[in-house]
C-alpha cells in the first residue's frame, strides 16, 4: 500500500491521504475546489469549482503515476442537481472520449459552502 501526498494539490484537512495505491488500483479521496496553496474557491462559479477539483485530480494521478484516461470511476456530490449541465459540460470537457463510469449524488451543504466534491478510482 502506498499514500499518495503531493504539494500539487490541496493538503488534506483531516487524518487522510489524497490517494492510496494498493494491488495497482488508486483510491482518491474526496477533492474539494481548493487551489494547492490552500486557497478555498467557495465564491467561485460551479464550473470554476469544476474546472479546481479536475486540476487536482489530475495532481494527484500523476503523483500517484497515473493520467485521466487512467480512471475507472467517478463519484460527483453537488449541492445543486440544476448546475449539473454545467458540471458535465466542464467534466466532458477534461476527459473528452473518455468515459469512466460515474454517479452523482446530490447533497446538502459541503464544507465551506463548496458547490461540488468529487472521489475516484483509477489504475495506474
Amino acid at each position: 500500500m502506498t499514500f499518495i501526498q503531493t504539494p500539487n494539490a490541496p493538503v488534506p484537512g483531516g487524518h487522510y491521504s489524497q490517494a492510496v495505491i494498493h494491488n495497482g488500483q488508486i483510491y482518491v479521496a474526496g477533492i474539494l475546489p481548493i487551489t494547492a496553496e490552500g486557497q478555498k474557491l467557495a465564491d467561485v462559479s460551479i464550473a470554476e469549482q469544476t474546472e479546481q477539483i479536475l486540476a487536482n485530480l489530475d495532481a494527484i494521478l500523476q503523483a500517484a503515476g497515473s493520467k485521466r484516461d487512467n480512471v475507472l470511476k467517478v463519484t460527483v456530490f453537488i449541492t445543486d442537481i440544476s448546475a449539473w449541465g454545467t458540471v458535465n459540460q466542464v467534466y466532458a470537457q477534461f476527459f473528452c472520449d473518455h468515459r469512466p463510469a460515474r454517479t452523482v449524488v446530490p447533497v446538502t451543504p459541503l464544507h465551506y459552502g463548496f458547490s461540488i466534491e468529487l472521489d475516484a478510482i483509477a489504475f495506474v
